[in-house]
C-alpha cells in the first residue's frame, strides 16, 4: 500500500513539475539576429514600406538597420546622432523613433532625444532619408518640431508614435526626481506628465506643427496645454496603439515605490499621478481625491518587478493564443507577460528574458521583438510559440540545438514536440516507454535543414503513464519526459 501511495504521490509531483516546465517552454525568445549586438537599446521600429527592415535605436544616438528577411546579415548604420544626444545619465539620450505614415514617398522619420547641452531639453526632430540610398539618413535635413525643458535627468518619457488617426503622439514623464516635486502630474499648464497629440504635416507659427482642433483643450483660455491628449503619468515608458480597428492606446507607466501600472489611454484621461499610484493614494497616502481620475486596467507590485516596459497588443500570426493580448515586460526582472485585452484582465507569464528588457519592437508582419538593455550585449529577441513551430514560419535560423518540452503536457491523446537545428543535421526523434521500448519513431534518420520543426505524437493506442522522447542530431542528444493521462 505504501509503495502504491508513493507511486501516486510521485506521479502527482511529476505532473505538477511538468506543467510548470510546460509553461516555461511554451514561448521562446529567439536571438534572431545573432551575432549582431548593440549597446543600450531604447527603441526598435519598422517603417511602413514593407522593406523587411527593423531599425534599432541605441541610447547614445546611433540607429542601425536589421534585415528581417536575412537575419544573419550584419547590421547597417542608418544615422549617427551622437554629437547632439546627451551621453550622461541613465535616462537621457535617444529615446524614440517613428516613421511617417507616408514614409515610402516623403522619406520622413522622427527622433526623440535629449540634447547634450545643459539645461536638459527633450527634442522632437524630423529627418529625411537619402533619395538614392534608403539605408542612409541625411543628418543635414534635421528640422526641430518641438523642444520641452526637463528640470531633471530622469523621467524623460521620450516615446513617439503615429496614431491610427495620422496624428503624432509624444509621451513625457513628470520631469524627474522623486515624488513629482514640482507637481507637474496634475498641472495642466505643463507639457510634462502628458502624452501630447499634434499634426506634424502642417505648421501654425510660431510652432512647427499644428494643434488638432479635436484635442480636448484646443482653444482653451485657461493657459492649459492645448497639445495635451491624456495626462497624470509618472513616466510613460512606451505606449502603442492596438493595430485592430479600435486603435486603443496602451501605456506602460513606471511607478514610484510600490506599483507599476498599465493604462488604457484615451482623450482627456487623467491617470492620477501624483495623487495616485496605480489604484492607490500616493499624495496624500490616504483619503486622496480621486474624482475625475482614471484607474489603470492592471497593476503589479514591486514584489513582482520594479519598472514596467510597455509593449504591444499582439496581432501577428506566430502566437495564435496571444492575439488581442497586451505583451509587456518588467525592466528589472526581465519577466515578460501577456495581459488579456479586455476585462476581466488575466496575466500570463511568457518567460524571462536574459537581462533587462528595455523596449519592444514590431515588424510589418506584426511579429513582436523584445530588446535587452546592456552596455555591450543588447540583443533583439523574436518571440515565438513553440507549439506552432519557429522554423516553419519566416526565415529564422536558430542559434542552438534545442529540444522543447512537448505541449500540451500532460496530454490526451496527442501532443506536439518541437526541436531546433542551428545547422543541417541527420535527425532521429524517437518516443520510448518506461521499459526503454521504442513506441514511435517521429523522425527516422532524415537529413534536415537548419530551422525548427514540430512533430505530433499520437498516444491513443497506448496506456497512460510516463514516456520519454529523445532526439539525436549530429553530436547533439537530449531526452525529455512527458505524461499521457487517459
Amino acid at each position: 500500500m505504501k509503495t502504491k501511495i508513493t507511486i501516486i504521490a510521485g506521479l502527482v509531483m511529476f505532473m505538477v513539475t511538468m506543467c510548470n516546465l510546460n509553461l516555461r517552454a511554451q514561448y521562446l525568445f529567439q536571438d534572431t539576429y545573432a551575432p549582431n549586438t548593440f549597446a543600450y537599446i531604447t527603441e526598435c521600429a519598422a517603417p511602413t514600406d514593407n522593406s523587411n527592415r527593423l531599425f534599432v535605436v541605441q541610447q547614445r544616438g546611433l540607429i542601425y538597420i536589421l534585415n528581417t528577411a536575412s537575419p544573419s546579415t550584419p547590421k547597417k548604420l542608418f544615422i549617427d546622432l551622437s554629437d547632439r544626444v546627451s551621453s550622461s545619465g541613465s535616462e537621457l539620450g535617444c529615446l524614440g523613433l517613428a516613421f511617417h505614415p507616408n514614409y515610402s514617398t516623403n522619406r520622413y522619420f522622427y527622433v526623440s532625444y535629449t540634447q547634450t547641452a545643459s539645461p536638459y531639453n527633450s527634442v522632437i526632430a524630423r529627418y529625411q532619408v537619402s533619395p538614392t540610398n534608403p539605408d542612409s539618413a541625411l543628418k543635414s535635413t534635421e528640422f526641430i518640431i518641438m523642444t520641452v525643458n526637463q528640470p531633471y535627468s530622469n523621467h524623460n518619457g521620450g516615446h513617439i508614435a503615429f496614431g491610427p488617426d495620422g496624428y503624432f503622439y509624444f509621451g513625457l514623464g513628470d520631469g524627474g526626481s522623486e515624488g513629482d516635486p514640482n507637481g507637474y502630474g496634475q498641472n495642466k499648464s505643463s507639457k510634462l506628465s502628458k502624452i501630447l497629440r499634434i499634426d506634424v504635416n502642417t505648421a501654425t507659427p510660431p510652432n512647427n506643427y499644428t494643434i488638432p482642433a479635436s484635442n480636448p483643450w484646443f482653444g482653451n483660455i485657461n493657459g492649459w496645454v492645448q497639445e495635451m491628449w491624456c495626462w497624470g503619468m509618472r513616466n510613460p515608458w512606451k505606449f502603442n496603439f492596438d493595430a485592430n480597428n479600435s486603435g486603443d492606446m496602451w501605456i506602460g507607466d513606471v511607478g514610484q515605490n510600490q506599483y507599476e501600472e498599465i493604462d488604457r489611454g484615451g482623450i482627456n484621461k487623467n491617470f492620477g499621478w501624483s495623487t495616485t499610484e496605480g489604484f492607490h493614494c500616493y499624495n496624500p497616502s490616504s483619503g486622496c481625491d480621486t474624482s475625475g481620475k482614471s484607474y489603470p486596467v492592471f497593476e503589479y507590485t514591486h514584489s513582482v518587478g520594479n519598472s514596467i516596459t510597455g509593449g504591444y497588443v499582439y496581432r501577428g500570426n506566430l502566437m495564435p493564443e496571444l492575439v488581442g493580448k497586451y505583451i509587456y515586460a518588467d525592466y528589472g526582472s526581465g519577466k515578460i507577460w501577456a495581459l488579456t485585452g479586455s476585462a476581466p484582465y488575466t496575466n500570463l507569464q511568457l518567460g524571462t528574458l536574459t537581462g533587462a528588457c528595455g523596449t519592444f519592437g514590431q515588424d510589418n508582419q506584426k511579429n513582436v521583438y523584445a530588446c535587452s538593455y546592456s552596455s555591450t550585449s543588447s540583443r533583439v529577441y523574436k518571440i515565438y510559440d513553440t507549439r506552432v513551430g519557429i522554423g516553419n514560419v519566416g526565415n529564422v535560423t536558430p542559434t542552438n540545438f534545442e529540444l522543447m518540452q512537448n505541449f500540451p503536457n500532460p496530454f490526451n491523446p496527442s501532443t506536439k514536440i518541437t526541436f531546433a537545428l542551428p545547422e543541417n543535421s541527420i535527425v532521429t526523434l524517437k518516443v520510448y516507454d518506461v521499459t526503454g521500448k521504442v513506441v514511435s519513431e517521429l523522425v527516422s534518420g532524415e537529413t534536415m535543414s537548419a530551422g525548427a520543426y514540430t512533430r505530433e505524437f499520437d498516444g491513443s493506442k497506448l496506456g497512460s503513464g510516463v514516456y520519454y522522447y529523445k532526439i539525436e542530431a549530429g553530436n547533439f542528444t537530449e531526452t525529455k519526459k512527458m505524461l499521457f493521462v487517459k
